[in-house]
């Protein structure tokens, strides 16, 4: 059965994919196809269709990391030049990642994040929070353990997750994506006026109806940023009533330089004196951690390691390094005083990137030692089975893992790393997570947040002080 145009266009928007020319060109993409369309349902992160990615869904023979190939697609428009993307293209064809299963993304159903916006309340939900000890009898598979083993993991009980998100499919309409910024908004907004700068804040159509000039505090999200002819910076901000130019001069000195840092989409406050629809801006202040935040103390001496990044199954894994902390952490070498430390370990966090993946960019295959993802977590378990089990590892995934790129990051899929889940001593966590750790009877332990960090790109890329100073290096 021949679909119309209209109607293939109908049928992709309502999956969240926009439809382009040259794929509906083709005569053969205008035909009825359940099984097509349920591997595109299975991509997630499929946002465009065009002709090349049809083809690259129809032979269903490689994992696709949708965001890179569409950053070589608009490079490849913008510089007129596509021999990155086509080649990206031919990497897919010819890659020895097959998928087992096709519909791995409804297998894995339950791992989907469930969005509950509320649009008209104060609330907005975006996790399901999950009970810790749940969370950590399925992480553990039931195996045969000796008399000191199992005391090693019953001192592990003083772990608990206080946040994992379990992900659970959820039809997107368009209004949710206003909605997710707009509980971005609310969330940041009730941080910023804690602050003593930001009590008096007014909205921003309250300011415009003002006629007189005053001094004022607004908070709202940054529309644009861009440079007067005079070299002053202008600011769009907006809040839910309404949009304002604001204006931080060139010659304040303290000022200016932190202006120079903002970027799209931020959540801020602005202090000034109001004019005729614009904001001269004297104070920029940023959500931040409260002043009187206590920093609270154990009630015995522990220790937690904070790891991420170890790619495994890449020709530049550090292995040397890597085992040499594992002999010290069994307590096989240094000082009397080093080997008392390692023994006062109890948790080992890591922070993504367990193993390099597989196609994250082009030509990547050439960069690896191990090229079957399964084969990359089984050297890494192979790797922390040697870590004593009475240190509890929780692990979270990171964008080389085998999981989708959105964040948050659903935990591994088991399909592909039950290895890992049969470790006795580790937890599994989403990206992000929090946890607990030290948790005693006269002590409420400490939150420990959980990020691989991905989202960091952007700031690298567009903060000036960030960029000049080397970035990531």
């Amino acid at each position: 059965m021949t679909k119309s145009k209209e109607e293939i266009i109908e049928e992709m928007f309502e999956k969240g994919v926009l439809i382009s020319e040259d794929f509906l060109k083709k005569e053969e993409n205008q035909s009825s196809d359940n099984k097509f369309t349920g591997k595109i349902e299975a991509e997630e992160d499929l946002l465009v269709l065009n002709s090349d990615y049809a083809e690259v869904i129809k032979q269903q023979t490689s994992l696709v990391d949708w965001h890179e190939l569409d950053s070589l697609k608009v490079g490849s428009e913008k510089e007129r030049n596509d021999d990155l993307y086509q080649n990206e293209l031919q990497q897919l064809k010819k890659s020895e990642l097959v998928l087992q299963n096709s519909n791995t993304s409804k297998e894995t159903s339950s791992l989907e994040v469930e969005l509950n916006v509320e649009e008209n309340g104060a609330t907005t939900s975006t996790t399901t929070e999950t009970k810790s000890e749940e969370l950590i009898e399925s992480s553990m598979n039931v195996i045969e353990l000796n008399e000191s083993e199992k005391n090693n993991l019953a001192m592990l009980k003083n772990v608990e997750i206080v946040f994992s998100y379990t992900n659970i499919p959820f039809k997107y309409k368009i209004n949710d994506f206003g909605n997710i910024f707009r509980s971005r908004y609310k969330c940041l907004e009730k941080l910023l006026r804690n602050r003593q700068e930001l009590r008096s804040t007014l909205t921003i159509n309250r300011i415009l109806g003002k006629k007189e000039k005053e001094k004022v505090s607004i908070i709202g999200v940054i529309e644009d940023v861009g440079t007067t002819r005079s070299g002053h910076i202008m600011l769009t901000l907006e809040d839910l009533t309404g949009k304002i130019k604001v204006l931080v001069s060139k010659n304040n000195k303290d000022l200016f330089p932190l202006a120079k840092e903002l970027v799209y989409d931020e959540v801020i406050g602005i202090t000034g004196n109001c004019g005729d629809k614009i904001i001269f801006a004297n104070n920029i202040i940023w959500p931040d951690i409260p002043e009187t935040n206590e920093m609270r103390k154990g009630n015995k001496e522990e220790y937690a390691i904070f790891l991420s990044d170890l790619h495994v199954g890449s020709n530049v894994f550090l292995e040397d390094e890597f085992n040499k902390f594992l002999r010290w952490i069994q307590g096989d070498t240094g000082n009397d005083k080093q080997r008392e430390l390692a023994n006062k370990v109890k948790y080992i966090i890591i922070a993504g990137d367990l193993v390099d993946g597989i196609g994250i960019y082009p030509t990547h295959e050439e960069d690896l030692k191990i090229k079957d993802i399964k084969k990359q977590y089984e050297e890494v378990v192979r790797l922390i089975k040697k870590i004593p089990l009475n240190k509890k590892i929780i692990v979270c995934p990171g964008n080389h893992d085998l999981v989708h790129l959105a964040e948050p990051q659903p935990v591994f899929y088991p399909e592909y790393t039950q290895c890992l889940y049969d470790q006795p001593n580790v937890i599994v966590v989403s990206n992000p997570a929090m946890i607990n750790i030290g948790k005693t009877e006269d002590f409420s332990g400490f939150n420990i947040l959980m990020y691989h960090g991905c989202s960091f790109d952007y700031y690298v890329a567009n903060v000036e002080s960030i960029r000049n100073n080397g970035g990531y290096h």
